[in-house]
Order: C-alpha cells, then sequence, then structure tokens
C-alpha cells in the first residue's frame, strides 16, 4: 500500500491529518512536477493510501474516489472546498495554496499542472 503525507511535517500535518479524521477534509492537492521528481505514478480511483502521521505510522486509511490533472487556474470551488481547510471563496484558497508553494519554493503560475484528489476515510490507524 501506498502511503500520503499531507502538507509539510510538524504542525501542517498534524492539522491537516485531524482535518481528515474529522471528515471535514476529503481533497487534497499536488504539483504535477513533484510525481516526475520523485517517480511516482498518479493515484487512481479505488486505490487505498496510508494517511501518515508525523513520525511515519499510519493513522488512517483513505480511498481515492477522483483523480483530475488540471491547471492551477481551473480548480474549481467544489474541491477547494472539499480540502476542509476554511477557505471562505476560491480565490482565498488560491492565495493560500501559492502562499504554501512559495514557502517551500515551488512557485505555481496559472498553468501550473495540479493533481487533485478526492477521497474517503475508510479506516483507522
Amino acid at each position: 500500500m501506498r502511503a500520503l503525507e499531507l502538507g509539510t511535517a510538524g504542525d501542517v500535518r498534524d492539522r491537516l491529518n485531524s482535518l481528515v479524521l474529522d471528515g471535514k477534509k476529503t481533497a487534497t492537492t499536488g504539483l504535477l512536477a513533484e510525481y516526475a521528481e520523485e517517480t511516482e505514478g498518479l493515484e487512481f480511483a479505488g486505490e487505498r493510501l496510508a494517511l501518515l502521521g508525523n513520525d511515519g505510522s499510519r493513522v488512517a486509511t483513505i480511498e481515492i474516489t477522483r483523480v483530475e490533472v488540471t491547471p492551477f487556474r481551473e480548480v474549481t470551488w467544489d474541491h477547494a472546498a472539499a480540502e476542509g481547510e476554511g477557505d471562505r471563496s476560491l480565490e482565498e484558497w488560491c492565495e493560500g495554496h501559492r502562499r504554501f508553494w512559495d514557502s517551500i519554493g515551488t512557485p505555481v503560475g496559472e498553468e501550473t499542472p495540479l493533481v487533485c484528489l478526492t477521497f474517503r476515510r475508510v479506516g483507522s490507524g
């Protein structure tokens, strides 16, 4: 079983994992370029992944329900809202994600390809 680590290690990962465990987060977004860098294939609908905590242990099992590759400018509000991170608008989601990717040294533009995953929690750690 492949694994998924949300956000960056530390408080961010703890917060995002808590949102998944509470049922508030049912989507996440990544950079397509990261898959190439890590020589990792895309997830697929029906695939189950171990959601990992900061210590590398499984905190839950999720099942991918949808995978979409789309340019940054075409992310929908439905997807952004499903991330469950409290954004009040698509513009707020875009700003927050730009800040995040800038902070880790991977700025995004309107055409940057993203991988939008939706999932459901199917098991605990």
